[in-house]
């Protein structure tokens, strides 16, 4: 069953990475933003990533399909996003058939495997693989949704309608220990920075029951929050007035926004989306609230004080679904707020899992006992940056790959993230 599963799991992501790459050979190649690779650059990525993983067991000094100096341009770490556009990259076709060759050896070698118990290290690399194409799906969407030009993407799964009454509510989270992060032998597809499991003890605060929505922003931007110094932090306001912020990114005068290639009305009881960390700081000292810490939003999302334990998911051991979170990419954005009321944790909070991506204060830092895992270029080199730590995954993010413990982790100054907030008081 191990292997049938991961068979179908890989052959999903790929179904999407080829949907989301479907366009032209001059479209693959262009880049539009300097924030993000060309789609060209990503899809032979995927592949490389996976033949080094998978065929090679992570071992670079072994040979590969590509010749060295092919491959060392898929090397994330050598070259940024800005200049990836200028290497002599594959073709789509040629990036196309790399996979194509790449994934039926693999498919083949896991057919060879045993997984009778002894193999546990290679479901991990298998499913680490598996994570590491659905997170550049997200990123190839991100690209999309910054590109100028007639639409591209069609939306292919409907949303519910969200419920009257919950923007602005918040619950109570009771003083007390609670598990944070989770341990392998109950999540063992999670990555390093989750891990390991360890209890912590957080005072009595506030969370909000649901994200915060477009209409409450545009009340701030209406209130000029965007024009008063006192609600930013020093370095955030002068990075608004570097910038000229004055509305979430792809706003537009007049009440729509540009979404995928289209001008759409602002829903209000939306998700606000695609605002950074210092504009959601400045949204929540206006609103009279604050971030929540990414212990706080763990504790929010996973404890149930009742039965004294974690809960897998907010709702409970069933894996997200259809009528619990919106995931897996075909809403092309947000849901509602409300629209979710079997995704409730044992708190009462909504909408924890999917819709949009939430800042928290934290910065990203291992847990106590962290240990690297096989890749150890994943979680390490970013522990002394300036980034912060987002929760909850968004409408972007793959089902399969979606856990409470996911840590994601962005510079404070990001926007073209499916990022939104979720606030937290003092008690």
């Amino acid at each position: 069953m191990i292997r049938e599963a991961l068979a179908r799991d890989l052959e999903a992501a790929r179904i999407r990475t080829l949907t989301i790459t479907d366009h032209d050979d001059v479209e693959l190649h262009r880049q539009y933003d300097p924030l993000m690779s060309p789609l060209v650059w990503d899809l032979a990525h995927i592949g490389q990533q996976e033949e080094l993983w998978l065929l090679r067991d992570g071992d670079p000094r072994k040979p590969g399909m590509l010749p060295g100096d092919i491959e060392s341009l898929y090397d994330a770490f050598r070259h940024t996003r800005a200049s990836r556009v200028q290497l002599p990259l594959l073709s789509p076709a040629e990036a196309r058939s790399f996979c194509h060759e790449v994934r039926g050896r693999v498919l083949d070698r896991l057919e060879a495997l045993p997984f009778d118990g002894s193999a546990r290290s290679d479901e991990f690399v298998y499913a680490m693989v598996l994570s590491h194409e659905h997170q550049h799906n997200e990123t190839m969407l991100q690209a999309l949704s910054i590109r100028r030009g007639a639409a591209l993407l069609e939306r292919t799964v409907p949303l519910p309608p969200g419920r009257p009454g919950m923007a602005g509510s918040s619950v109570l989270v009771s003083e007390g220990p609670f598990v944070l992060g989770v341990a392998a032998v109950d999540e063992p597809f999670s990555l390093d920075n989750e891990r390991p499991a360890h209890t912590l003890h957080l005072k009595s605060f506030r969370i909000g029951r649901v994200p915060v929505t477009n209409a409450e922003w545009s009340a701030f931007i209406a209130d000029g929050g965007y024009l008063r110094e006192e609600f930013w932090t020093e370095i955030g306001w002068a990075h608004r007035c570097a910038e000229d912020l004055t509305a979430p990114q792809f706003w537009n005068q007049g009440g729509t926004l540009t979404r995928f290639g289209r001008e759409l009305e602002i829903v209000s009881d939306e998700p606000v989306q695609h605002v950074s960390f210092h504009e959601a700081q400045a949204y929540a000292a206006w609103a009279g609230a604050r971030l929540p810490t990414e212990a706080e939003w763990e504790k929010a999302c996973t404890w149930d004080p009742k039965a004294v334990a974690r809960r897998r998911f907010p709702w409970g051991m069933d894996v997200p679904s259809s009528d619990r979170a919106n995931l897996g990419g075909g809403a092309l954005g947000p849901a509602p707020v409300g629209a979710y009321p079997a995704s409730a944790s044992a708190y009462g909070v909504e909408q924890m899992l999917g819709d949009v991506w939430e800042w928290t204060t934290s910065p990203l830092r291992p847990w106590p006992g962290f240990m690297p895992m096989i890749y150890q270029q994943y979680s390490e080199p970013f522990f002394d940056g300036d980034y912060r730590v987002l929760r909850g995954g968004s409408w972007a993010v793959a089902p399969s790959i979606m856990r409470p413990s996911f840590r994601n982790w962005d510079h404070p100054i990001r926007r073209q993230i499916f990022s939104g907030v979720r606030l937290a008081w003092d008690v």
